[in-house]
């Protein structure tokens, strides 16, 4: 029987370059979006075609309604969850200056990426560490998927960068709680990466990379982020629960 693994925010963007390679990995996967089944079907399809099980379970991790159905359905169409890689989150609607930040707009990034991801975390963890108790044998892992904003500051997106460092240290705080069940916890840091996240400051971003803001020449993509997911995904990072890894191109690299 396949591995399952739940992706939160898997139907576009870094999710769904995430999805692409742990299909090829040969888990199946429960989708979280919050959009109609109907408007995520392309990709979905592009997934099955792969040769595995996947199942979309709508859902928005902001509210307490959203998180009970997200794990009510995949206890429903899967019975267990093996991997939860948490990637859903959302920038602010509107890029305002720290000092002009509404509590409207800041509760809307926070109740997400951060309040959100920790309280379907805690639903889900509680659920593997029973089910590792039970069959010892089985191979689980949590990856949280924060950004490079999580340590870089940005005055226009204060409540971002605060919500990805609450998110950061949540990471290690449960990889010490998981560490009791043999679970390991990983959390990777993308930097610029090429979604529909950055589109209002798209061009900003690649002229900076041509400009040297990051060592590698490009800009990143989802598909990288899947690569690294993969990994942790097979084992193929022992020994490191806990352990952050920037996927940014060498943006947060210290330079003289």
């Amino acid at each position: 029987m396949n591995r399952v693994a739940l992706i939160t925010g898997g139907s576009r963007g870094i999710g769904f370059g995430i999805a692409k390679k742990l299909a090829l990995e040969g888990l199946d996967l429960g989708i979280n979006g919050v959009r109609e089944e109907s408007d995520a079907a392309e990709n979905l399809a592009t997934l099955r075609a792969l040769g595995i099980r996947v199942e979309y379970v709508q859902g928005n991790i902001g509210t307490s309604e959203g998180r009970k159905g997200i794990v009510q359905g995949m206890r429903e169409k899967f019975g267990k969850i093996d991997v939860l890689v948490n990637n859903a989150g959302v920038a602010p609607r509107v890029r305002s200056d720290i000092f002009e930040i509404s509590e409207e707009d800041y509760d809307y990034v926070v109740d997400i990426n951060q309040k959100g991801t920790f309280f379907l975390t805690q639903e889900i963890a509680k659920w593997m560490a029973e089910a590792k108790l039970a069959e010892p044998s089985r191979e689980f892992a949590i990856i949280n998927v924060t950004s490079v904003s999580a340590i870089v500051a940005s005055t226009k997106r204060a409540s971002y960068c605060m919500s990805k460092s609450a998110a950061s240290m949540m990471s290690t705080v449960l990889a010490v709680k998981m560490a009791e069940f043999n679970i390991p916890v990983y959390e990777i840091r993308p930097g610029v990466i090429e979604t529909d996240m950055i589109e209002a400051v798209r061009e900003t971003y690649h002229q900076a990379v041509k400009s040297g803001f990051t060592l590698e020449q490009r800009m990143g993509m989802p598909e990288d982020i899947g690569k690294v997911v993969a990994t942790m995904v097979r084992g193929d990072l022992p020994y490191s629960t806990g352990q952050i890894i920037s996927v940014d191109g060498g943006l947060t690299v210290q330079r003289m």
